[in-house]
């Protein structure tokens, strides 16, 4: 699974470069935003074991089972800059800052 993960971050990259030169995604702002990905609370890993990455996670008065997906997008152009994945108990504010890139002159975010 982390192979995949990283070939995609790989690919992410690349496509945003080429976006950058062609001057389709401009660099000035970024909106931050993280979602849970639910998993079952009893899946197992390849090795028959809970998978150490799945975390519980509280939103809006309910807990959730699973991992969390952190992305940045670009505020003008909407497309996707910056993927970032933990456990779902990682909280949205210590991600931020890694998905907010140099040149961005404003940032969105909420904290929930």
């Amino acid at each position: 699974m982390l192979e995949k993960h990283k070939l995609a971050v790989q690919i992410l990259h690349i496509v945003n470069k080429l976006l950058s030169a062609k001057g389709v995604m401009p660099l000035s702002g970024t909106v931050a935003e993280a979602s849970l990905i639910a998993a079952p609370s009893l899946a197992k890993d390849d090795n028959g074991g809970r998978d150490p990455g799945r975390k519980q996670s509280r939103k809006e008065q309910r807990w959730h089972f699973g991992l969390k997906c952190h992305i940045g997008v670009d505020a003008d152009s909407g497309l996707v800059h910056t993927v970032r994945d933990t456990s779902g108990a990682v909280s949205d504010v210590i991600k931020a800052n890694s998905l907010v890139r140099i040149s961005d002159q404003e940032v969105c975010a909420d904290a929930d």
